[in-house]
């Protein structure tokens, strides 16, 4: 699990405390009376981390707020498999584990998160240290950023591009140059679907 701040752990044990004893979880407003905040504003990037790190799911109605993520949710995750560059291709390095993603990003289909290394899509908001979730796929579409498997050995995450007799990797980083091979080169192995960045 996450590292959560002073904050997100106060918010965190509001609401395992109130589990015990209320019937329904507290409101947003509700929560803003007891932490002593202002507004909504301030209380709503808590709210997501606890969300991302898959600890709280949002409420929908009239009194909007959030409620504790059961047990056997947080257990649901998805594949984590190691680092992935996004920079120069680093050796594909497999290492099994699980990690929590909100429902949306769960999906139907396999997915898998990877963690960037690395700066080359940092113009799409992908910077080092991030998660990626990935949708397995064999195959994908130009302008997809995909999981490229290059050589059999190496692994990058980049936008793609298919043209007769080649396949190019761009970055997203005006300081790094496209990657060209030939098709037989490189294997897709997933299309982005998700980003999970932790504060």
């Amino acid at each position: 699990m996450m590292r959560l701040t002073r904050r997100q752990q106060e918010i965190y044990d509001i609401l395992r405390s109130d589990a015990d004893i209320m019937q329904r979880p507290p409101t947003y407003d509700e929560l803003c009376q007891r932490l002593g905040l202002r507004s909504r504003g301030s209380l709503h990037k808590h709210i997501q981390a606890l969300v991302m790190a898959g600890l709280v799911e949002p409420m929908e109605g009239k009194q909007r707020g959030i409620r504790l993520v059961s047990a056997a949710q947080q257990e649901q995750g998805i594949p984590m498999l190691g680092r992935i560059a996004a920079g120069h291709p680093i050796e594909a390095v497999e290492q099994t584990e699980n990690i929590s993603v909100p429902d949306a990003m769960a999906g139907s289909k396999p997915r898998y998160a990877l963690q960037v290394s690395g700066d080359s899509m940092i113009d799409e908001g992908i910077f080092d240290g991030d998660y990626v979730v990935i949708e397995q796929s064999a195959a994908a579409d130009n302008g997809d950023i995909v999981v490229a498997l290059i050589d059999q050995q190496e692994t990058t995450l980049k936008r793609l591009e298919q043209q007769p007799g080649k396949i190019i990797l761009h970055p997203a980083n005006a300081t790094m140059s496209p990657m060209i091979y030939k098709p037989d080169q490189i294997q897709i192995q997933g299309i982005l679907i998700g980003l999970i960045r932790y504060y």
